[in-house]
């Protein structure tokens, strides 16, 4: 009996030990939600790390921001992934990339529980692949110090006097460099080869991504950069207000409206919906102006005085993003 009674006590400690060495192999429990962000959103001054630990201690959830360049990478990126995912949420998707994430279908539907504050001109997918969390009008900004007179329109952006005094973005890689690609088809047409071969004497470079970009405007290599309408606001902000201003231009401003949603395969479906709900709480929402320097998605958020410096457009344009198939290959070719 007593021998019996030792191998049972010795199975039941070989149980215990095979339990706690299945443990201590298997995966842990709380891994952290992976986003895939846009640069400057999870630079040291970006919003990321203004709004993350709020809604790390809210929820408990951890979260992994894995910067990928500009938003046309960080979607390249997802889209290269589809088979595998390796994130969890996709954040900076804007209106004009949006059908990119839809043909390659990676994107989640999920509606976020304050959706019915935000107004319906910002929602650009009405299935709510994308969650909006704040918006802007692209334009071009003037260094006042480093250049006399300013162009007052797209078309004069191609005159002598301004020849390689412009820095753009790669419309393949970046949205603001999208943008000024769907801008100029806009406004052309047909003949957007022609304005951009026009163009290409006042491009001092085309960078990547909008971090680059801005990096060298602000170095003084250029006195113009396409940006936002609330570049000016920063500037204002922390430096001298008015050097630095967003030129309006009679033929409107296209519109960005940024989004984030939840990738197809994710393994964290829970809390990546919770993440999608943060993106339209106060907290985070009153984070945009002074992180994001962008336009809060809720209109309601109030803005700081600084925001007086970044003008309002009187035409703005939102451009269907069909009408942009192939418009890259076209410009891009018209400068070689």
């Amino acid at each position: 009996m007593k021998a019996r009674t030792t191998l049972v006590y010795i199975s039941i400690v070989i149980t215990l030990l095979s339990t706690v060495l299945a443990l201590s192999c298997a995966k842990p429990t709380n891994e952290a939600l992976v986003v895939y962000v846009y640069d400057s959103f999870a630079s040291e001054w970006g919003l990321g790390p203004v709004v993350l630990p709020a809604f790390e201690k809210e929820t408990g959830i951890k979260v992994q921001l894995v910067s990928a360049g500009d938003a046309g990478q960080v979607l390249a990126r997802a889209i290269d992934e589809k088979a595998a995912p390796k994130a969890d949420v996709l954040l900076g998707i804007d209106n004009l990339l949006l059908p990119k994430a839809v043909a390659a279908d990676i994107l989640e539907p999920y509606k976020p529980n304050r959706a019915g504050l935000v107004p319906a001109e910002l929602v650009p997918d009405a299935l709510w692949r994308i969650t909006p969390f704040d918006w802007g009008s692209f334009a071009i900004i003037w260094d006042s110090e480093k250049l006399g007179e300013p162009p007052v329109s797209l078309e004069a952006l191609t005159k002598p006097e301004y020849e390689r005094k412009l820095i753009l973005m790669d419309p393949r890689t970046s949205s603001p460099g999208y943008g000024f690609l769907a801008w100029t088809k806009a406004v052309y047409g047909e003949g957007l080869a022609d304005y951009w071969q026009r163009l290409a004497p006042s491009i001092l470079t085309m960078s990547p991504g909008w971090d680059t970009g801005y990096g060298l405007f602000t170095a003084g290599e250029a006195p113009l950069v396409i940006s936002y309408t609330t570049s000016p606001a920063y500037h204002a902000e922390y430096e001298t207000p008015g050097r630095y201003r967003a030129l309006i231009f009679p033929e409107g401003h296209p519109v960005q409206i940024e989004g984030a949603g939840i990738i197809k395969g994710s393994k964290h479906v829970k809390q990546a919906r919770a993440f999608i709900d943060f993106l339209l709480s106060d907290t985070f929402q009153q984070a945009v102006p002074l992180s994001n320097w962008m336009y809060p998605i809720l209109p309601d958020t109030p803005l700081p005085p600084s925001f007086d410096y970044a003008p309002k457009p009187d035409k703005n344009l939102l451009i269907d993003p069909s009408t942009l198939e192939g418009a890259d290959r076209q410009a891009l070719d018209a400068l070689k």
